[in-house]
């Protein structure tokens, strides 16, 4: 990236969970997602962000579960929440606390650099910070995390006048991506689109600091249209005439979350105009959300008080929740 990268982004209340707790076999791993993985070293495992955590920390002899609130390959970041959680999670097992930066700079080595994902950080550093903040990716690797600086009524507000629809589409959010990186390096418009995008993250980040929820709203399209410039695969026939309906139903402006393809819509509607905008996207499944000021976090951690022997695992159980941005 040549050019500095800028965007928005909040957390809202729909979460990741990851539990670990020693399993009985000191010889395996037990991994539980939307599958069940047994396997005898993480080498083995097929998801690999956890295959490459486990790995990385060498660690055996656990139980791992996920439970998720809404469906992966959505939009809504549960990938990167997972290497943030896990992250956390297994260095908290081993009594290491990570900071923020750290958890999100590790799940974006995990991602990135290991597994090669055409993903930006965005979605790392919200999961592992939380709230509603203006982030800045330069060339040399740095991020700056900016807290949007919004009265406390005005984000009352927003948060009311954002709905969130499932289209009940997933789809491969690298296959997209790398779609979008390949026309990046041989489209001078798909370039100029890239950094009109960044100037309008700072012009909405303006709107909403000055508290023009209605400009923001109108921006989210501006935003949309850009977007769906990268390549013809984010959106679709379907998807715009989901997007089309709730326009024309009082929706100021939208976008598809995530990377496109499926997922989640997005829009921006005053109270006023909701139940019409309802009325008209009846066939879609409403997702009411509201924002979530914290990144990841543990929730629950048991230590015993007495060793027990003839063991070399730290005996507890402990959970970590992520929230998932929009």
């Amino acid at each position: 990236m040549k050019n500095e990268g800028a965007v928005i982004s909040t957390t809202i209340d729909k979460f990741l969970y990851i539990a670990v707790h020693p399993n009985f076999h000191s010889d395996r791993i037990l991994l539980k997602y939307n599958k069940t993985e047994d396997v005898k070293s993480p080498e083995n495992i097929k998801n690999t962000i956890a295959s490459s955590i486990l790995s990385e920390m060498k660690m055996n002899g656990l139980e791992i579960e996920t439970i998720g609130d809404v469906p992966g390959q959505t939009g809504l970041g549960s990938s990167s929440a997972f290497a943030v959680g896990l992250h956390h999670v297994l260095n908290a097992y081993l009594g290491n606390k990570l900071s923020s930066e750290e958890l999100a700079r590790r799940a974006c080595v995990t991602e990135i650099d290991k597994l090669k994902a055409p993903i930006g950080k965005q979605d790392q550093y919200a999961s592992a910070y939380g709230g509603l903040n203006f982030y800045r990716f330069f060339s040399d690797g740095r991020v700056v995390v900016e807290p949007v600086k919004i009265k406390k009524h005005i984000k009352q507000q927003l948060d009311k006048n954002l709905l969130l629809f499932y289209t009940g589409i997933t789809r491969s959010t690298n296959t997209i991506l790398e779609k979008q990186k390949n026309n990046l390096k041989k489209n001078i418009r798909t370039n100029d689109s890239t950094v009109a995008m960044v100037k309008l993250a700072y012009r909405m980040r303006e709107a909403l600091e000055i508290g023009n929820l209605k400009e923001f709203g109108k921006m989210l399209h501006d935003g949309w249209l850009l977007k769906r410039s990268l390549t013809s695969s984010i959106s679709s026939n379907v998807i715009d005439g989901f997007y089309n309906l709730g326009l024309a139903n009082g929706a100021l402006g939208g976008k598809l979350v995530g990377a496109g393809g499926g997922g989640f819509l997005l829009f921006y509607c005053e109270q006023k105009n909701q139940i019409q905008l309802k009325q008209a996207l009846s066939g879609l499944h409403e997702v009411p959300f509201c924002f979530n000021e914290k990144g990841s976090e543990i929730i629950y951690n048991i230590v015993p008080t007495q060793t027990i022997p003839n063991h070399e695992f730290l005996c507890n159980t402990m959970g970590v929740h992520n929230p998932d941005t929009l």
